[in-house]
């Protein structure tokens, strides 16, 4: 197909936005000016390309609001069980497990794994987040391994393979009729081995910023004094101290009564799952969340303060709002930018009812022609076409294009096509589904942690890289 100068932005863009990130400096500047210069190039007018340049960051918020709300009403709860002292009485009983830093880090992968295994991360996240977060905190798990550990279990290993739920799988198995059933089987060890790899070198970078346990590192945390993940505090400065459990019995039912309500919602997902009764997994479990949260916000502020409970719930909903796009809101013209290589979103941009450019997708199908006529470098080649696709933020949109290249690419250059769309779908979710893009899922993450989104995607680089690269390599020798 022919490539028009629209195209070459877009190319240029992408490259000058990873260029712009690696060297550590904000990038909505330039994520706006290229989306100005690519709706120009495609449009011709110059009032046209203004208007998507606004629009474009209008997509993304519509597109990302979901994880806006959901990161505000969670916050707007946990002000609200904090007005009540039940904030620090309910993570006392999981003091008892997560006893320091160290164990902390494994248990919140363990979790969170499992959780987003069967509903996906979206659900998973808030879940994790809300509770489990804050005693990973106190026990001296810094703020960034926390975002790290949900990220890399949830966004990263399990949903790369998908193998509950199977969309994934059947997505890149579909396009070139391959057997679903081995593309997940390969897609699940794929992702184990990137997960071991990434979870195992984050945690070499961060052991040495894990902190003795400490009730300070926790309000620290929730005035936002941790929220620098470059700060170093001296381990022989902070002692062991024990979180004060007095309180009246409000705080205690509270304290008990939230935990319990989202282990509830858990069982009515699995049961929604193994009964086959109703969809809960993504957006639906998420929303189930988000509805239990907004009822357990009314039912602590009317228990604190009946009088002022009216104002109180919609002064902690503002609240979370405010946190919410104040600490998320820097990603929005980012997305707006990569939405563009997606046809969909690119017609809402550019004011296109029919045949929208996908300039993203569009470039990579023009420069197939590339990939060596070798079995080994096309699977790298298929990993690097998966991690491009994942830049729009969502992971699953490149799925159908990685499994119809996998198909012949496989069969002229004898290797697995199996193996190959499993690898596009590792590079493909991993990347896009929410671990080195801050304009997807991650920025929930990074919202539950109270990290810097950005900083959360430059501390994941090189583990993920280092675990797809090794992940590939594995599938080309064993495979």
């Amino acid at each position: 197909m022919a490539l028009t100068l629209a195209h070459w932005l877009y190319l240029g863009g992408t490259i000058l936005i990873i260029v712009t990130m690696l060297f550590r400096r904000n990038v909505v500047v330039p994520a706006i000016f290229v989306t100005f210069l690519v709706a120009l190039a495609y449009s011709g007018s110059f009032g046209m390309a203004l208007q998507s340049t606004f629009r474009a960051s209008l997509v993304a918020a519509s597109s990302l609001f979901d994880i806006f709300l959901i990161i505000a009403v969670m916050t707007a709860l946990l002000r609200s069980l904090k007005d009540l002292g039940a904030d620090q009485k309910m993570i006392v009983p999981f003091q008892k497990v997560m006893v320091n830093g160290h164990i902390s880090y494994f248990i919140l992968i363990g979790i969170t794994y499992v959780i987003s295994l069967f509903f996906w991360p979206t659900p998973a996240v808030p879940l994790v987040g809300a509770i489990l977060i804050p005693v990973a905190i106190r026990a001296g798990l810094p703020p960034l391994g926390a975002g790290i550990a949900i990220s890399l279990a949830g966004q990263g290993m399990a949903l790369s393979s998908d193998y509950i739920i199977q969309i994934a799988p059947t997505l890149s198995a579909s396009a070139a009729n391959l057997d679903v059933g081995m593309v997940a089987d390969r897609a699940l060890v794929l992702s184990i081995i990137t997960g071991v790899i990434a979870i195992g070198l984050a945690y070499l970078y961060l052991r040495k910023k894990i902190l003795p346990p400490d009730e300070r590192h926790l309000k620290n945390w929730e005035k936002g004094g941790i929220g620098d993940t470059d700060s170093e505090i001296e381990a022989d400065q902070i002692k062991e101290k024990g979180i004060e459990t007095k309180g009246n019995q409000k705080g205690k039912f509270f304290a008990f009564f939230v935990p319990v309500s989202f282990l509830f919602i858990v069982g009515i997902m699995i049961y929604a799952k193994v009964s086959g009764t109703a969809e809960m997994e993504g957006g639906e479990g998420a929303a189930l969340v988000g509805g239990a949260a907004l009822l357990l916000l009314i039912a602590a502020s009317m228990t604190n303060n009946m009088k002022q409970s009216l104002e109180q719930v919609s002064n902690h909903i503002i609240s979370g709002l405010v946190f919410a796009f104040k600490a998320m809101g820097i990603v929005l013209p980012i997305a707006g930018f990569f939405f563009l290589g997606n046809d969909e979103t690119a017609g809402q941009i550019l004011g296109v009812a029919e045949g929208a450019p996908a300039f993203l997708f569009e470039l990579i199908l023009a420069s197939d022609h590339l990939i060596p006529n070798n079995g080994f470098l096309a699977a790298f080649g298929i990993l690097l076409i998966g991690m491009i696709t994942g830049l729009d933020g969502s992971g699953f949109s490149g799925l159908p294009l990685t499994g119809a290249l996998a198909g012949p690419l496989g069969s002229t250059m004898g290797i697995d096509p199996t193996t190959l769309a499993a690898i596009g779908q590792m590079g493909a979710i991993w990347v896009g589904g929410g671990t080195l893009i801050a304009w997807s899922s991650l920025v929930a993450v990074a919202g539950f942690a109270r990290v810097p989104v950005m900083e959360l995607v430059r501390k994941s680089l090189l583990p993920v890289v280092a675990g797809l690269l090794i992940a590939t390599l594995f599938a080309v020798l064993f495979y």
